[in-house]
């Protein structure tokens, strides 16, 4: 299943972690243990605070084993530039 997120849902992706969370079995402070975060961050994650570092974001959804996936119209051409470039 793919969640869609944009302006105005980041209640989504606090409810995505959230139940991620849980269905591991894992308390705020086991989670932000193995993500090597806060677990400050995890509650802010979990209420939608908008602040988070993306950085930190990132650590805690690998940790989730929850992936991004990016998509735009743009997207075939950014991939196309991207390898050319390299």
């Amino acid at each position: 299943m793919t969640v869609e997120i944009r302006k105005g849902t980041a209640g989504v992706l606090a409810d995505v972690v959230r139940y991620h969370r849980k269905q591991s079995g894992l308390s705020r402070v086991a989670l932000a243990e193995l993500a090597a975060v806060g677990k400050t961050v995890i509650y802010d994650i979990e209420h939608g605070k908008q602040t988070v570092r993306l950085a930190t974001l990132v650590q805690v959804l690998e940790a989730l084993n929850i992936a991004v996936v990016l998509t735009s119209p743009l997207m075939d051409a950014f991939e196309e530039d991207r390898r050319e470039t390299r």
